[in-house]
C-alpha cells in the first residue's frame, strides 16, 4: 500500500514538473547551422600599406563562421549546442579540433573534396576582411543536411541559421529549411541579410537580428532615431517575425519582443578590439538569458548586449566572466 501511494505521488510530481518545464519552453537542444565555416586568420598591425610589405603585431587562427561563433559563445556561457553544416579538408579538420578543444559538439556533413575556407580579418586603421569561397557542395550533400535537420530537430528545440549561403547552394536554402520545420514547435533564429531574411519571415521565425545598417538596407532608408528603428521593427513583425533584435554597434541595441514591448540598452563602456563575432555573441547571449530566466525578455536582451560587447572588447569570443562584468555595468 505504501509503495502504491509513493508511486502515485512520484507520478503526480513528475507530471507537474513536466508541465513546469513545458511552460518554460521545454527541455530542448540548440543547433546552429554554418553553411560555409571558416578558419579566421585574424591579424592586427599599426598601419596597412597597400602594395607594400606589412608586419603584423598580433595574429590568431580561430574556427569561425556565424553559426560556429554562436555555438562557441553558448558553450562559454554554459549552454550546450550542436554545430551543423559542411566541413572539408585539412582546414576543416582544424575547425573540428578547435571545437573539440572548446567542448562544442558538432555533426557536420563531411565533404570528400576541397577544403573549408580561410578568411583574413585585418585590423589596422580600419577593419578589412578578405573571405574565401569555400568548397563545392553537391545537391546530394546539401540534401543530406536538410534531411539531417528534418530528422534531428524536435518540438522545443532551437535552430540558429546564420550567415551567407555559398554560391554552390540554392539561394532559397533558408526557406527550404524553415518550410520543413514550420508548425513543428521549433524555435528558429535567423541572422541574415536582404532577401535571405525577408523571404523567411512568412515562416514566423522566433528571432531575427538585423544590425542598424542591415535594417536600413532592408527598407532602403536612413534611420536616425529609436522611434524609427522600432517602426521598421514593427513592420518586420507584421511580416511574421516574433522578436526583432536590432544591434546598433557602439550605440547599444533595441529589442521589440513578441508581446509588443520595446527594450533599449546603451552599449557598455569599453575599448573596441574587433567587431568579428560580436553580433553572433549577442544571439548567444540572448538565448542564454532566455534559458536562464525562463523567458524574461528584458534580462535576455541585456545579456545579449553584454555578450556582444564582451566579444567586441576582447581578442577572443566572450567568456562568462566578461559577460557578467558587463552585465553589472548595465545594472543587471
Amino acid at each position: 500500500m505504501t509503495r502504491k501511494i509513493f508511486l502515485m505521488l512520484w507520478q503526480e510530481n513528475f507530471a507537474l514538473h513536466s508541465i513546469y518545464i513545458w511552460q518554460l519552453g521545454g527541455i530542448h537542444m540548440i543547433y546552429t547551422v554554418t553553411f560555409n565555416p571558416a578558419l579566421d586568420y585574424i591579424v592586427r598591425l599599426d598601419t596597412l600599406e597597400v602594395g607594400g610589405t606589412n608586419r603584423v603585431t598580433f595574429e590568431k587562427v580561430m574556427a569561425g563562421g556565424k553559426g560556429i561563433n554562436v555555438s562557441v559563445v553558448l558553450g562559454n556561457l554554459g549552454q550546450k549546442s550542436t554545430a551543423l553544416g559542411f566541413i572539408a579538408g585539412f582546414t576543416g579538420e582544424e575547425v573540428k579540433r578547435q571545437l573539440r578543444e572548446k567542448n562544442v559538439s558538432f555533426d557536420f556533413v563531411q565533404l570528400p573534396k576541397g577544403f573549408t575556407r580561410i578568411n583574413a580579418k585585418v585590423k589596422a586603421e580600419t577593419e578589412t576582411e578578405i573571405n574565401g569561397q569555400g568548397p563545392n557542395i553537391s545537391e546530394a550533400q546539401w540534401q543530406a543536411l536538410i534531411t539531417q535537420i528534418d530528422k534531428t530537430l524536435k518540438a522545443g528545440d532551437t535552430l540558429v541559421l546564420a550567415g551567407s549561403i555559398p554560391n554552390t547552394l540554392p539561394d532559397d536554402m533558408y526557406e527550404r529549411i524553415l518550410a520543413r520545420l514550420y508548425g513543428r514547435g521549433v524555435r528558429c533564429v535567423v541572422d541574415a541579410t536582404k532577401k535571405l531574411l525577408l523571404n523567411v519571415l512568412k515562416f514566423g521565425p522566433f528571432l531575427i537580428k538585423p544590425n542598424n545598417h542591415e535594417l536600413e538596407e532592408l527598407f532602403d532608408v536612413k534611420i536616425s532615431t529609436d522611434e524609427e528603428y522600432l517602426s521598421y521593427a514593427k513592420q518586420l513583425q507584421k511580416k511574421g517575425a516574433k522578436n526583432v533584435l536590432v544591434s546598433l554597434g557602439g550605440d547599444g541595441a533595441i529589442l521589440l519582443d513578441e508581446k509588443g514591448e520595446s527594450h533599449r540598452s546603451p552599449a557598455p563602456k569599453g575599448t573596441l578590439v574587433t567587431s568579428v563575432g560580436a553580433g553572433d555573441s549577442m544571439v548567444a547571449g540572448f538565448l542564454t538569458g532566455l534559458a536562464e530566466t525562463g523567458g524574461d525578455y528584458e534580462k535576455a536582451f541585456r545579456m545579449g548586449v553584454a555578450a556582444g560587447s564582451a566579444s567586441a572588447f576582447s581578442k577572443d569570443l566572450a567568456t562568462r566572466a566578461e559577460v557578467d562584468a558587463l552585465l553589472a555595468q548595465l545594472g543587471n
